[in-house]
């Protein structure tokens, strides 16, 4: 049946060709929108493009739809005011078609605002039909791989592409309104830091070598901008983490990453938490938010609530004194499997459990050494760090902390995280030796933060995989 329509529509091709008309003409077409052509005056000169969506042939009069980016309109061809060929048209036009319009703006007998055609010119012929506009696409599977479709016929979509677009407007607006300038830093890296996270590796053909993508927004290349003397930068790119998938985990995403020079941890929590207001108010207009289950108010205050007596508080259990059997008894009791079993993991598996049950927004602080390579020790305690976590709807939605600039503490923990690596564990993080180089040169008091497109998905309360525009999937069997 569809290839018989296919045929159909190709034949209807050919038969432009053979009138001389160019189905995929190269020149531009000068078009008004539809939005604007519906507030003009009866009688008005407009000129229209869009695409066909609607086509209803009744002898001497037809009726279309036509639709562009900023609405939809009905077209109406009457026979003996259209100047072209209105029979060849009507017989080889179809829905799907790409068409500009000339003609003059008018009402219907029922008042509907209209465009009666004047002149025709065809802009791109289909020859695969559209989906029925009442069903459109089912399958969840089928939207995903013809997004395409799924947005010509779903204005949800398609506004959800439009508040992503004002979303990280929102933050690229409020870092720079703050002096911080925007940066580009490496993609492919000879090693990967910034994150606890397993990288994909690519070969570089001209250097003959293999190399990784960033699992961070550059953050080891930022803090490198801070020896060389910047003082306030970020980054809004792509990264690449080679993990499993989830309703909030996506291999490839986009994130902002920010850097501070002399401040720290609690100057930059303050300074992220007003941006994640500023950018809710300016792409949804408010502050309150329904996500999975709860209620949200950034605009509220947000606590401070400490690492390990939250984990106390929730199921009574003191991760500084229980020993590393006691840790692994205690998450099989909760039902938690764990394969990589060192102190860091064993530990935030803990806490990971405690952190679904807060709807927030939070600020979580005091998070132990031995999970935090690249922050500093908390001034008032060295088991933990000068590291924070917002955690909105039982999950972490962004985080930060006052940056680690000894090199001689760092080139330990990139030490201790190697030798994580070399046990097994691909999400520790490797040893950087050209940035503890740049480290012994000097780098001020830096702060820094770091959030993902996982914030827009929560605040839209859905699935981040469905809120990006072409989700990977994989190939047709």
């Amino acid at each position: 049946m569809l290839e018989q329509i296919r045929d159909d529509k190709v034949r209807k091709l050919e038969n432009f060709k053979a009138k001389g008309i160019d189905p995929y003409p190269s020149n531009s077409f000068e078009k008004e929108d539809l939005k604007d052509i519906v507030k003009k005056e009866i009688g008005g000169k407009v000129t229209a493009a869009g695409r066909v969506m609607l086509f209803r042939n009744m002898g001497n009069i037809t009726f279309m739809h036509l639709q562009d980016e900023s609405d939809r309109m009905q077209i109406v061809v009457n026979k003996k005011e259209f100047g072209g060929d209105y029979k060849f048209w009507m017989k080889n036009l179809d829905v799907g078609d790409f068409v500009g319009v000339e003609g003059e703006r008018f009402d219907t007998q029922k008042g509907e605002k209209s465009i009666l055609a004047k002149k025709f010119t065809l802009l791109a012929k289909s020859i695969l039909p559209l989906p029925d506009k009442h069903k459109a696409l089912q399958d969840e599977d089928e939207k995903f791989r013809k997004r395409y479709l799924d947005i010509l016929f779903n204005t949800r979509v398609r506004d959800m592409i439009e508040k992503k677009a004002e979303f990280w407007n929102a933050v690229r607006e409020f870092h720079v309104k703050h002096g911080f300038i925007e940066v580009e830093t490496p993609v492919l890296e000879n090693t990967t830091g910034g994150a606890d996270a397993a990288p994909f590796i690519t070969h570089h053909d001209a250097l003959d070598m293999d190399v990784y993508l960033r699992i961070s927004a550059g953050e080891l290349w930022q803090k490198r901008l801070m020896v060389a003397g910047l003082e306030k930068t970020f980054e809004i790119g792509r990264i690449f983490r080679n993990e499993g998938m989830s309703t909030e985990h996506l291999q490839d995403y986009t994130q902002c990453e920010a850097y501070w020079a002399y401040g720290d941890y609690k100057k930059m929590y303050k300074f992220l938490r007003d941006c994640y207001i500023y950018v809710a108010e300016r792409t949804f207009n408010t502050s309150k938010f329904k996500i999975r289950g709860f209620d949200v108010d950034l605009d509220k205050d947000w606590p401070l609530i400490d690492y390990s007596e939250e984990i106390k508080k929730q199921i009574n259990f003191d991760i500084w004194k229980a020993s590393d059997k006691e840790i692994i008894k205690k998450l099989e009791q909760l039902g938690i499997d764990i394969e990589i079993k060192s102190r860091g993991r064993l530990v935030d598996s803990l806490w990971k459990h405690c952190r679904k049950n807060i709807g927030g927004p939070v600020i979580l602080i005091n998070e132990p050494k031995i999970i935090s390579p690249l922050s500093k020790t908390c001034r008032d305690d060295p088991n933990v760090t000068e590291r924070f976590h917002f955690v909105i709807a039982g999950s972490e939605i962004g985080q930060g902390y006052s940056e680690l600039n000894d090199p001689i503490d760092q080139k330990e923990r990139f030490e201790k995280q190697q030798a994580l690596r070399n046990t097994g564990d691909k999400e520790a993080q490797m040893a950087d030796d050209e940035f503890v180089e740049a480290l012994e040169y000097g780098m001020p008091p830096t702060c820094g933060h770091g959030f993902s497109e996982r914030l827009f998905s929560f605040l839209m309360d859905k699935p981040v995989r469905e809120c990006q525009i072409f989700p990977l999937m994989k190939p047709r069997k």
